[in-house]
């Protein structure tokens, strides 16, 4: 017996297709955390983006949003929150679901709202940057 299959807790299918017994969720574990952690770095830079446009004119707000660094960050912060959520809920989804038609149908919308949220999310911004 090799080394790594004496030491190996996976069944044998697990190690043919290199998954666990969840299909991947170590790869969603890891993403997640990866998340999490660029929400707890982009969380006090955005506060202070929101604080500055607080009473501001949508002029106002367009001149701090317009400015690359700050359009850049509110981004990264978008694109993290929306992934973040569509993980989590596809997590819940697959461990609380337990129809397969149900649960494919359930991911899909998870998979089309975080997108539209995001979308959404992105095209408010430029639009406030714009001053449009």
């Amino acid at each position: 017996m090799s080394q790594n299959t004496r030491h190996s807790m996976r069944t044998a299918l697990g190690r043919v297709r290199y998954l666990g017994s969840a299909h991947g969720g170590t790869s969603d574990f890891f993403r997640q955390r990866l998340t999490a952690i660029a929400l707890v770095v982009l969380f006090t830079p955005v506060i202070v983006v929101i604080m500055m446009l607080l009473g501001r004119s949508q002029a106002g707000a367009a001149q701090i949003l317009g400015s690359p660094a700050v359009a850049i960050l509110m981004i990264l912060f978008i694109v993290a929150s929306v992934w973040h959520m569509k993980i989590g809920m596809q997590v819940v989804i697959e461990d609380y679901i337990s129809g397969e038609k149900t649960k494919l149908a359930a991911i899909i919308a998870n998979n089309f709202v975080a997108f539209a949220i995001g979308l959404a999310s992105i095209y408010a911004l430029v639009k406030l940057s714009s001053g449009v």
